[in-house]
């Protein structure tokens, strides 16, 4: 049988898991890493952005983050084409809850950057007790990257899970 060499993504997710392994971090991990890559995506999604007049009532689902998804995505497809496409299906997801989020601030809820602050906020210290209870500082220290590996580490369990190669 030939050696085969580890996929970059794999080599990720290998040092990412060095950092992740008691259960309870585990746990708070697929609770706030959502939360917190919701949250970013919302707060993006608020920066004002320039109204192109031709694209009228869908001007909403044109902005900051339109481009950002496009790069996040492209790096996603880069590293595994399959654990790309689940990321935009749950970005579009998450679309949903933003838009609603827009809606209810149009209604005098509260603003989109302050539900989507709160969240963040919320998350993060989550992700700080998680990583107080494994012991490990979180993976992102050493490498920047590591923010975007979690949501797609996570995913990779479901693919694993489902038989599902990615």
């Amino acid at each position: 049988m030939k050696n085969i060499p580890k996929r970059k993504v794999d080599m990720y997710f290998d040092k990412y898991s060095e950092n992740h392994q008691n259960p309870t971090n585990k746990t708070i991990h697929w609770i706030c890493v959502p939360l917190i890559f919701f949250s970013i995506m919302g707060l993006i999604w608020s920066i004002p952005f320039p109204e192109i007049k031709f694209l009228g009532k869908n001007q909403m689902y044109v902005n900051w983050f339109s481009f950002a998804m496009a790069v996040v995505i492209y790096y996603y497809y880069k590293l595994s084409p399959v654990l790309s496409y689940f990321m935009l299906i749950l970005m579009c997801v998450f679309s949903f809850f933003i838009v609603s989020i827009e809606q209810l601030q149009k209604n005098g809820g509260p603003a989109l950057w302050l539900v989507c602050s709160i969240i963040f906020v919320v998350a993060w210290i989550g992700q700080f007790i998680g990583h107080k209870i494994e012991g490990k500082k979180p993976s992102f220290f050493e490498d920047v990257k590591f923010l975007l590996i979690g949501p797609i580490w996570l995913l990779h369990f479901i693919c694993k899970k489902t038989g599902l190669r990615y």
